[in-house]
Protein backbone atom coordinates (compact mmCIF):
# COMPACT_ATOMS: atom_id res chain seq x y z
CA UNK A 1 0.00 0.00 0.00
CA UNK A 2 1.17 3.33 -0.76
CA UNK A 3 1.24 6.50 1.70
CA UNK A 4 0.45 5.86 5.70
CA UNK A 5 -3.76 5.42 5.49
CA UNK A 6 -3.23 5.46 9.58
CA UNK A 7 -2.20 9.01 8.84
CA UNK A 8 -5.28 9.56 6.64
CA UNK A 9 -7.42 7.97 9.59
CA UNK A 10 -6.55 10.04 11.95
CA UNK A 11 -6.86 13.34 9.72
CA UNK A 12 -10.50 12.24 8.84
CA UNK A 13 -11.26 11.40 12.35
CA UNK A 14 -9.79 15.56 13.48
CA UNK A 15 -12.24 16.78 10.61
CA UNK A 16 -14.99 15.11 11.95
CA UNK A 17 -14.32 16.07 15.71
CA UNK A 18 -13.67 19.45 14.30
CA UNK A 19 -16.82 19.58 12.38
CA UNK A 20 -18.88 18.10 15.27
CA UNK A 21 -17.68 20.92 17.38
CA UNK A 22 -18.05 23.39 14.99
CA UNK A 23 -21.90 21.81 14.63
CA UNK A 24 -22.46 22.16 18.39
CA UNK A 25 -21.69 25.32 18.85
CA UNK A 26 -23.34 26.70 15.67
CA UNK A 27 -26.58 25.29 17.66
CA UNK A 28 -25.47 26.71 21.08
CA UNK A 29 -25.63 30.09 18.94
CA UNK A 30 -28.43 29.45 17.51
CA UNK A 31 -30.28 28.63 20.65
CA UNK A 32 -28.75 31.72 21.59
CA UNK A 33 -29.87 33.99 19.25
CA UNK A 34 -33.64 32.22 18.89
CA UNK A 35 -33.69 31.11 15.68
CA UNK A 36 -35.48 28.30 13.92
CA UNK A 37 -33.64 25.01 14.23
CA UNK A 38 -33.11 23.58 10.78
CA UNK A 39 -30.57 20.99 9.47
CA UNK A 40 -29.41 24.08 6.98
CA UNK A 41 -29.40 26.62 9.10
CA UNK A 42 -27.51 24.86 11.21
CA UNK A 43 -25.61 23.74 8.09
CA UNK A 44 -24.77 27.87 7.15
CA UNK A 45 -24.31 28.40 11.09
CA UNK A 46 -21.78 25.82 11.27
CA UNK A 47 -19.60 25.58 8.32
CA UNK A 48 -20.54 22.23 8.05
CA UNK A 49 -22.43 19.91 4.81
CA UNK A 50 -26.02 19.17 5.50
CA UNK A 51 -24.41 15.37 4.88
CA UNK A 52 -22.81 15.80 7.82
CA UNK A 53 -24.98 16.30 10.06
CA UNK A 54 -27.56 13.64 8.51
CA UNK A 55 -25.35 10.74 8.80
CA UNK A 56 -23.74 11.92 12.70
CA UNK A 57 -26.61 10.22 14.69
CA UNK A 58 -25.74 12.39 17.95
CA UNK A 59 -26.46 15.87 15.44
CA UNK A 60 -29.23 14.96 13.86
CA UNK A 61 -30.86 13.48 17.00
CA UNK A 62 -30.30 16.65 18.67
CA UNK A 63 -31.66 19.16 15.84
CA UNK A 64 -34.91 16.96 15.58
CA UNK A 65 -35.19 17.31 19.20
CA UNK A 66 -34.35 21.11 19.49
CA UNK A 67 -36.65 21.68 16.57
CA UNK A 68 -39.58 19.59 17.88
CA UNK A 69 -39.28 21.97 21.00
CA UNK A 70 -39.17 25.09 19.34
CA UNK A 71 -42.58 23.72 17.66
CA UNK A 72 -44.52 22.71 20.30
CA UNK A 73 -43.09 26.47 22.05
CA UNK A 74 -44.29 29.59 20.67
CA UNK A 75 -41.08 31.84 20.37
CA UNK A 76 -41.00 34.35 23.16
CA UNK A 77 -42.15 38.12 22.33
CA UNK A 78 -39.59 40.48 23.83
CA UNK A 79 -41.13 42.46 26.73
CA UNK A 80 -38.77 45.17 26.94
CA UNK A 81 -39.57 48.21 25.62
CA UNK A 82 -37.18 50.58 24.48
CA UNK A 83 -38.57 54.31 25.60
CA UNK A 84 -36.83 56.24 23.29
CA UNK A 85 -38.18 53.90 20.03
CA UNK A 86 -40.50 55.36 17.86
CA UNK A 87 -43.41 53.38 18.84
CA UNK A 88 -43.27 53.12 22.17
CA UNK A 89 -43.78 56.97 22.18
CA UNK A 90 -46.43 56.66 19.45
CA UNK A 91 -47.64 54.47 22.08
CA UNK A 92 -47.70 56.87 24.97
CA UNK A 93 -48.90 59.70 23.08
CA UNK A 94 -51.83 57.57 21.98
CA UNK A 95 -52.48 56.64 25.65
CA UNK A 96 -52.28 60.15 27.11
CA UNK A 97 -54.33 61.37 24.23
CA UNK A 98 -57.34 58.86 24.64
CA UNK A 99 -57.51 59.73 28.51
CA UNK A 100 -58.09 63.17 27.44
CA UNK A 101 -60.67 62.50 24.65
CA UNK A 102 -62.44 60.28 27.63
CA UNK A 103 -61.60 63.48 30.13
CA UNK A 104 -62.84 65.93 27.93
CA UNK A 105 -65.85 63.67 26.79
CA UNK A 106 -67.17 63.67 30.64
CA UNK A 107 -66.56 67.06 30.91
CA UNK A 108 -68.85 67.88 28.59
CA UNK A 109 -71.66 65.68 29.11
CA UNK A 110 -71.40 66.89 32.76
CA UNK A 111 -71.49 71.13 31.43
CA UNK A 112 -74.54 69.88 29.06
CA UNK A 113 -76.12 68.69 31.88
CA UNK A 114 -75.54 71.88 34.44
CA UNK A 115 -76.69 73.64 31.44
CA UNK A 116 -80.69 72.20 31.07
CA UNK A 117 -80.72 72.03 34.77
CA UNK A 118 -80.23 75.70 34.45
CA UNK A 119 -81.99 76.42 31.44
CA UNK A 120 -85.38 74.20 33.00
CA UNK A 121 -84.88 76.46 36.10
CA UNK A 122 -85.49 80.01 34.10
CA UNK A 123 -88.03 78.40 32.03
CA UNK A 124 -90.03 77.60 35.65
CA UNK A 125 -89.01 81.44 36.78
CA UNK A 126 -90.26 82.75 33.63
CA UNK A 127 -93.74 80.79 33.96
CA UNK A 128 -94.15 81.96 37.50
CA UNK A 129 -93.53 85.44 36.23
CA UNK A 130 -96.17 85.64 33.49
CA UNK A 131 -98.55 83.74 35.64
CA UNK A 132 -98.71 85.90 38.04
CA UNK A 133 -99.97 89.53 38.35
CA UNK A 134 -97.84 92.31 38.20
CA UNK A 135 -97.28 94.73 40.66
CA UNK A 136 -97.49 97.86 38.15
CA UNK A 137 -97.47 101.28 39.85
CA UNK A 138 -100.85 103.13 38.58
CA UNK A 139 -101.67 106.70 39.15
Amino acid sequence: MRGNPDNLRQAAARKSAAAHTRAEQGLHEMIRTGQPITFRGLAQTAGTSLDFLYRTPEIRKRVEQLRSQQQTTPPAVPERVDSDHPSSVIRTLTTQLTELRRRHRDEVNTLKQALETAQGEILELRRRLNGRPQDAETP
